[in-house]
């Protein structure tokens, strides 16, 4: 499984005041609680987005990655994120999330797990992504949030 750094960023920042954040938090929490059902990994690109910000929230993120297989951007992963954003599966502004789409199916991951709901876990860009990644001869990963990736059963 790859984790987008949206799901490190919830899963170390400080308690929010927004309900829907305080809500994504704890079910990050939770699921990362139950990770081990899982093989994890980041890429380079998360350890270069992770490490930005505020010094003491980069710390814990960076920290939250201690242990974790780390893919790097290889040049097939870079012409495959070109690919999506040339195909208009994710806007040319989402650069960064058309390589960790990339860097994932590149390398064969079965899960991409994130919160950014507005570029990759999107229903509606799902289908040109998963085109876009079988055209150029990968297999897509699941693109899932830990809300839809829940790994223990609730009482």
């Amino acid at each position: 499984m790859y984790l987008e750094t949206t799901v490190l960023s919830y899963l170390t920042a400080l308690p929010s005041r927004d309900v829907v954040r305080v809500a994504h938090q704890q079910i990050t929490a939770e699921w990362w609680e139950g990770r081990e059902a899982f093989e994890l990994f980041v890429s380079d690109v998360v350890l270069s987005e992770v490490r930005r910000g505020h010094p003491h929230a980069a710390t814990r993120r960076v920290d939250a990655t201690a242990g974790l297989s780390v893919l790097t951007a290889t040049p097939a992963a870079e012409r495959l994120g070109t690919s999506l954003l040339s195909a208009a599966a994710l806007p040319s502004k989402a650069a960064i999330d058309a390589l960790h789409v990339a860097i994932a199916a590149v390398n064969g991951m079965h899960f991409l797990l994130t919160w950014n709901c507005a570029h990759i876990a999107n229903a509606a860009m799902r289908p040109r992504i998963e085109a876009v990644c079988r055209g150029d001869g990968f297999e897509p990963p699941i693109i899932c949030t830990p809300e839809e990736l829940q790994t223990r059963a609730k009482p």
